[in-house]
């Protein structure tokens, strides 16, 4: 990618990510974010969904899946391939649906039939280790990916503001 991308540096309960951001291919999806962690949103919120060898999913404000910011934003679909570490909007089955919840990527294999169908919109450039530990916490219900303690989004940081 290039080195003009922005960077947000994500501390969570279990180690700090560092991410860009693709406002190429994804404009209102960066702009989104941006202003959502400027705003402290994230901050305190929970990786509330956890899908072993598929996804880990936050930024729901409610902590069980069901929340937004308030509104929504367009799809943006892309070429960009969801690989392991790219983060992508959460939406239900309406394409335009997408707020504030993500997920990113833990694997290829798994996640290749959400090309075109998901918003990729940033990529984990720093802390996949930290991803796979996240992805490895104990779940109460493996179908619902429902965590016994669900991982902490600790804080969002924008580097260099």
């Amino acid at each position: 990618m290039s080195d003009n991308y922005p960077q947000v540096k994500m501390e969570t309960s279990e180690g700090t990510l560092t991410i860009e951001l693709w406002p190429d291919v994804a404009p209102g999806h960066t702009e989104n974010f941006l202003k959502l962690a400027r705003q402290g949103f994230y901050d305190g919120l929970t990786f509330h969904r956890i899908l072993p060898e598929f996804v880990i999913q936050g930024g729901c404000p409610r902590g069980d899946g069901t929340g937004n910011p308030g509104w929504t934003i367009k799809a943006e679909f892309n070429d960009r391939k969801h690989e392991k570490g790219v983060l992508s909007m959460a939406r239900s089955a309406m394409p335009d649906s997408a707020g504030s919840q993500f997920f990113i990527c833990l694997g290829r294999e798994r996640c290749q039939h959400l090309d075109g169908q998901y918003t990729g919109f940033r990529k984990v450039l720093q802390g996949l280790d930290v991803v796979d530990k996240i992805a490895a916490t104990p779940l109460t219900d493996m179908r619902a990916g429902s965590p016994v303690k669900a991982p902490t989004i600790n804080k969002v940081t924008i580097l260099g503001e």
